[in-house]
């Protein structure tokens, strides 16, 4: 038996192929009863849109391309569950790429994305070249999400609002009575934002000469070694803010192996609120970014600059909160 065409829903529904292809898209304009009708035949037919043609006849694939910092890195699974919720509720699919497979390749994905005719491209965390997204953004509509960087003409950017995460982590620390606090940073846009706002904090609090950096690079062995750092110095910090969940799963590493116990000893603040920060033997204290929520805003940002090119990009920030675990207590005596 044939699979059941365009021209048989119309039959059923007793109207005509250009009217079924409207109520398919979605388009305005459409009385309610011939919509009806219209599902109703698809229903009972049990038609299926044919996707190449739909794509020919719309000069467009229903395709997005996501490209990846680095796949590897758990805060990204939320994320990109809100982007394709966002997409698939559109009838568009995602395409995704690792832009760290991308660098030990040479290749420039965002390339491959244009000769594949996406519909748009969301690049996601701190690329590593970020003007490969210039090239790429002048030919298809772009959405930078989860970092402030780049700023390009016509580009959205959606993000966590991180000044205001990295307060909140660093405030939690000295309510529960901790002065000598050192932050693990992070690498690019993100990662500084980060870290002014916890100087800023300790300077605020009268804390800025017990304030402590040390530079990390995002990956749990980075945390490691930073936080063996610390707690070698002559004064050691009784809490540490690390930049992202495995920076802080590394300091957790380091603290256990160095005979503290956290956190009666060292007290340990993560962000992103990742699956990991979540695991009952780490159950760390962190911020929770929205990542979720950054993800469908990412995705609805897409959409509305497919829908309009042209319009003036706009940063779009979702505000973070703390998620207290069981990492962080008041200071030994305190």
């Amino acid at each position: 038996m044939n699979a059941p065409t365009i021209r048989d829903v119309a039959a059923r529904a007793g109207v005509s192929k250009s009217l079924v292809s409207l109520v398919l898209r979605g388009a305005d304009g459409v009385r309610e009863d011939k919509r009806r009708a219209v599902l109703a035949a698809v229903e009972e037919l049990g038609y299926r849109p044919n996707a190449a043609a739909r794509s020919l006849s719309e000069r467009r694939t229903r395709t997005v391309g996501v490209l990846l910092n680095d796949l590897r890195n758990p805060w990204f699974v939320e994320l990109l569950d809100g982007v394709n919720r966002r997409l698939s509720d559109s009838g568009l699919r995602m395409l995704l790429a690792d832009g760290h497979l991308n660098r030990r390749l040479g290749e420039d994905l965002t390339h491959t994305f244009t000769e594949l005719r996406v519909d748009g491209l969301i690049a996601v965390g701190t690329l590593p070249d970020p003007g490969v997204l210039r090239t790429a953004a002048g030919r298809i509509p772009t959405v930078v999400a989860g970092t402030r960087e780049p700023v390009l003409p016509a580009v959205d950017i959606v993000a966590n609002d991180d000044e205001l995460g990295a307060c909140l982590a660093t405030e939690h620390l000295i309510g529960l009575g901790h002065r000598d606090i050192a932050h693990i940073a992070g690498q690019g846009a993100v990662g500084e934002l980060r870290r002014r706002s916890f100087e800023a904090t300790m300077r605020a609090h009268g804390l800025a000469g017990s304030a402590v950096v040390e530079q990390g690079d995002l990956t749990e062995e980075g945390g490691y070694r930073a936080t063996v750092r610390l707690l070698s110095r002559p004064r050691r910090p009784t809490a540490v803010f690390a930049v992202n969940d495995m920076t802080c799963v590394g300091a957790l590493s380091a603290a256990e192996e160095t005979g503290l116990t956290v956190p009666r000893d060292l007290s340990l603040v993560g962000y992103d609120n990742t699956y990991l920060s979540r695991l009952r033997h780490l159950w760390l204290t962190t911020v929770d970014n929205g990542s979720e929520e950054v993800g469908r805003r990412a995705a609805q940002r897409l959409l509305e600059r497919i829908t309009e090119p042209s319009r003036p990009a706009e940063v779009d920030l979702v505000t973070p909160f703390l998620e207290v675990r069981g990492t962080t207590g008041p200071p030994s005596g305190g």
